[in-house]
């Protein structure tokens, strides 16, 4: 071990005065000014407690509700990862981390797992956590009459009951190795049990935080939760504020003024500028980020696979990365699971051919065609530059595309998942079940291009309770195979996590995935320095 590597480490012991860390330095030969930037950093990078932060966040809107049935955007999902908690959750790590279930164990064929609750955790009204809310809380997501973004994600549950008065019992109809992470989506909140359901609104939580304000699509406030079971680990500052702030100047200026402390998706195009500030501090986490472009197959003339596959060869993916991204990304291949995922595919792509493009179109019969594509700056950082992108690509192979500009507030809920061809992102997920679940099974609720693959459907649940990591991983090759073929989305690429903060907020070594924002749960594991 080198004398830097065992500094480092006696500073991450914390158990050491600053004058006993500068006296064994500088006997070590390092010189003062160099020791003291060491114990500097050290002591920068260790959570302090206190103080009041504030977040100016994009991807909010003014139909935003408490209920985790509903949620489709990054500010619902940071509010409800404060104030309310999950059974399993994403950890810093990557890992499935223990949230109210403190532990879980599954049979031996992966189809029945045992989820123990953690003893002793009250709602913040005081009522104590049962195995009852837990399965109604489940039970949102799951079942006919079901209108949860998450039902795909817990099709495969047959039944739920309770053994006991701590532990819960999920049973699935087939086997599913990966289970725990799917407790993690951000719909999965758990929440107190009213008249014998799911309070979906209330405002009571689990959580690290209190609830203080909600006001839909415009700010929400929170205030620490003194019974938190999470208190003496996370939850460092005071109080947190949320304001919504859509427009991307107007986020990264207050920024600059430091009338916030943290923003989310800074506009790429200028990051460059907003990170020579000296108080700034620019974070990018490599991502299964997809930027998405779904056309609905079900509607002309996106039904038609010549035309869809002319286009995907039409596609400026590295331009795109390039002049969209601006490097924080790389290049996509029109299905949704990214590199980060042990099955992804890096030889798959659709390579850009205008000459094939054109033939496609020729067969197609659809030469000359003007298609509509509904776009907004919500839908990613950068999506109307990269719609009139596309538009000037696709020209060249005799498609006109002509690009509709969307208001920002309501575009979830109004042209996702509604238009037949519009810009789109999905965020990461942990494992490769919870999004082809959610989005690429015929059934799925938020089949956003309405593929119908029985093939894909038939891989999807047999990989589920593959435990071989070699065969699922074939089966998902075989998948994103199929997608990128078939399928009715363009995906470009495949991005990173950008936010930005004031450099007197503490991050900490490393940041979750699952989604941006340290998995949405920024407000409970970051802190304030000063």
């Amino acid at each position: 071990m080198d004398d830097k590597t065992l500094l480092s480490r006696i500073l991450g012991e914390g158990r050491t005065t600053r004058r006993e860390f500068m006296v064994g330095a500088t006997a070590m030969g390092l010189s003062i000014a160099a020791a003291s930037n060491m114990w500097t950093e050290a002591r920068a990078s260790e959570p302090k407690r206190g103080g009041h932060m504030k977040a100016g966040m994009n991807d909010s809107n003014t139909t935003d509700s408490l209920d985790p049935a509903s949620f489709n955007a990054t500010g619902m999902i940071c509010i409800s990862r404060a104030f309310r908690d999950s059974l399993v959750e994403v950890g810093q790590d990557n890992s499935a981390a223990p949230g109210l279930a403190e532990s879980w164990e599954s049979s031996a064929d992966a189809k029945t797992w045992r989820f123990k609750l953690r003893k002793g955790v009250t709602f913040s009204n005081g009522k104590s956590l049962t195995t009852e809310d837990v399965i109604n809380s489940i039970n949102v997501h799951r079942g006919e009459d079901s209108k949860s973004g998450a039902k795909g994600v817990f099709s495969g549950i047959s039944d739920v009951k309770a053994d006991g008065n701590d532990v819960v019992v999920v049973t699935l109809s087939e086997a599913n190795a990966s289970f725990p992470f799917l407790m993690t989506d951000y719909h999965m909140n758990v929440v107190p049990t009213k008249d014998g359901k799911a309070d979906v609104l209330s405002t009571d939580g689990t959580g690290t935080y209190l609830l203080k304000e909600f006001n839909p699509g415009v700010r929400a406030t929170f205030e620490k939760n003194p019974n938190a079971w999470q208190g003496s680990d996370f939850g460092y500052v005071d109080s947190c504020e949320i304001t919504t702030i859509l427009d991307d100047t107007a986020r990264q200026t207050a920024l600059s003024t430091q009338s916030v402390d943290i923003i989310n998706r800074p506009a790429l195009k200028t990051v460059g500028l907003l990170q020579r500030l000296p108080h700034v501090n620019v974070i990018a986490v490599k991502s299964n980020l997809a930027f998405t472009h779904p056309m609905r197959m079900d509607v002309k003339p996106f039904d038609n696979n010549n035309l869809r596959q002319a286009l995907k060869h039409a596609l400026p993916r590295q331009e795109f990365v390039d002049k969209i991204l601006f490097g924080y990304g790389s290049v996509g291949n029109d299905q949704p699971l990214g590199p980060a995922f042990g099955s992804y595919d890096g030889e798959l792509q659709n390579e850009y051919d205008l000459d094939k493009a054109k033939s496609l179109l020729k067969k197609a019969g659809m030469e000359g065609i003007k298609i509509d594509m509904h776009s907004a700056e919500t839908a990613y950082g950068g999506a109307l530059d990269a719609a009139q992108l596309f538009a000037e690509h696709f020209a060249k192979i005799g498609v006109n595309l002509n690009v509709i500009r969307e208001a920002k507030d309501g575009y979830w809920n109004n042209i996702w998942n509604n238009k037949p061809f519009c810009s789109c992102y999905w965020g990461a997920r942990p494992v490769e079940d919870m999004i082809l679940s959610i989005a690429y099974l015929s059934d799925a609720p938020w089949n956003d291009t309405v593929i119908k693959m029985d093939k894909v459907d038939q891989l999807v649940k047999t990989a589920r309770g593959e435990l071989d990591d070699a065969k699922r991983n074939a089966m998902y090759k075989d998948v994103q195979m199929l997608i990128s073929q078939n399928g009715g989305t363009l995906v470009p690429a495949f991005g990173q996590d950008v936010a930005a903060t004031n450099k007197k907020v503490g991050i900490g070594p490393k940041i979750g995935g699952g989604w941006e924002m340290d998995g949405g749960h920024f407000i409970k594991r970051w802190w304030l320095n000063a």
